[in-house]
């Protein structure tokens, strides 16, 4: 594939991304986009945190997006993405409980849990959201390949591309975290904190 179709394609992915709320009723990118600002700056308002979960290349992009949103932002924000505690809870009860632990004992109600899974189908990511809708989080889900993939019908918010490339996959997701912040600092004026 020559680098302008790979592009083409990418952007073409961009205008395709599906949102859906937490009825599953489908609603554009830019109401999505501004419900997730507006549920991350009441929330904040409300001293709560955000919580950033994925495996892989998602692992990172929550690790990167954590570190933004309270360093560029000013919102508390933590990924659980340490190797100790990925490997200690991995050993004691089963990868697929490395977010439920930490979900469940760090998780306060009204908290913002953001899932992030290319397949949508990780069964350690499901899990996590379901510690986290346990603590009365909210969430917001970050999913790609099929659309049909459980994540994408758990949050409150729903992020979907249309893609079965990692790479595009994962490129939009921080992308579209990336422009959520980038558009709080804008409309509310960057003073190194939102609230």
């Amino acid at each position: 594939m020559s680098i302008s179709k790979y592009y083409d394609e990418f952007n073409g992915l961009v205008s395709k991304i599906v949102v859906a709320d937490t009825k599953g009723t489908n609603i554009s990118f830019a109401d999505g986009a501004d419900k997730f600002m507006a549920l991350i700056l009441e929330q904040h308002k409300a001293g709560k945190k955000l919580l950033f979960i994925g495996n892989g290349g998602s692992a990172g992009i929550a690790s990167h997006m954590a570190v933004d949103f309270w360093k560029n932002g000013g919102i508390k924000a933590q990924a659980f993405n340490d190797s100790s505690l990925l490997t200690c809870i991995g050993n004691d009860y089963g990868y697929e409980y490395v977010f439920a632990k930490p979900i469940e004992m760090f998780a306060e109600e009204g908290d913002i849990l953001v899932a992030i899974s290319s397949s949508g189908k990780s069964k350690n990511i499901l899990n996590g959201v379901k510690a986290a809708q346990d603590k009365k989080c909210k969430v917001v889900t970050l999913s790609g390949f099929d659309v049909g993939n459980p994540l994408f019908k758990m949050g409150e918010l729903n992020f979907y591309v249309p893609s079965k490339s990692y790479g595009q996959v994962e490129l939009i997701h921080q992308s579209i975290l990336h422009y959520v912040l980038d558009m709080m600092m804008e409309k509310g004026g960057y003073q190194g904190d939102l609230g």
